[in-house]
């Protein structure tokens, strides 16, 4: 158990975060896998995750309290918390040129509430037992839309940019304790999210964005996180990994 870390990774019910679970506990980590709605789709995780002491572990992570109470409870339940992986993330369209003022400002505030404010105040409540941990790691789970933009979610694409320099910030300041943070950025993933665009008319086109000829798949961009969380990134504290497929090149 003496290499076995403790991990607490957000929107761990599914998708992305379910990989990135998946990934930690292979490598012998234990896992808090934090879910907000499906209680189900958590128990489900929980319960095929290789090895064992892994916690479920709930919140609104719209809601300040929820998120410090949580992250206690999983740094409790684990003995500890090693690893932090803001995966969480809501994804609502709102169209500029077609919704009211009134969706627009509810698609805005959540957007900004879980996304953004939720990260950062897991951040927050997670540091001082990073700290007494001896150091460890935050991922951060972005977006290929935070660079490219978002014209029907701008929303998402500003709250994924918010997280990108969040990131950053918080690298300057944890390094001193030990503590890095990297930031991947997928662009779209095989996940149930993503369901209705891929198998849409437009899947064909989203697909062919990238040279495979593919979207991502959740295991492609867990083991970018599982990499940012080693003590072999430790130096590369403040990337930020593209996981696209070359669908989008920055430099």
């Amino acid at each position: 158990m003496s290499n076995s870390r403790a991990v607490l990774v957000t929107g761990g019910s599914r998708g992305i975060g379910r990989a990135i679970a998946h990934a930690f506990a292979a490598a012998g980590d234990r896992v808090a896998v934090h879910w907000g709605a499906s209680r189900e789709r958590a128990e489900a995780v929980l319960a095929e995750l290789p090895g064992d002491g892994h916690v479920l572990v709930q919140a609104d992570l719209a809601d300040a309290d929820e998120v410090g109470r949580m992250v206690d409870e999983a740094a409790a339940a684990l003995d500890g918390l090693h690893v932090l992986v803001n995966n969480a993330g809501v994804f609502t369209a709102h169209p500029p040129l077609s919704v009211s003022y009134e969706e627009w400002q509810a698609a805005w505030s959540r957007t900004l509430a879980v996304n953004l404010l939720g990260a950062a105040n897991a951040t927050f409540r997670a540091v001082p037992h990073l700290v007494a941990a001896g150091g460890g790691a935050v991922v951060n789970v972005s977006s290929r839309g935070a660079f490219r933009g978002e014209p029907d979610t701008p929303a998402y694409g500003a709250s994924k940019a918010g997280l990108n320099a969040f990131g950053q910030s918080m690298a300057i300041a944890l390094a001193p304790h030990g503590i890095s943070v990297g930031t991947v950025a997928p662009g779209f993933v095989q996940t149930e999210m993503a369901r209705e665009v891929l198998d849409g008319p437009d899947g064909d086109a989203v697909r062919a964005q990238s040279p495979y000829g593919r979207v991502a798949r959740p295991e492609e961009v867990a083991s970018a996180v599982l990499w940012l969380a080693s003590p072999g990134a430790r130096f590369s504290t403040g990337t930020i990994i593209d996981v696209n497929g070359a669908s989008y090149l920055r430099s």
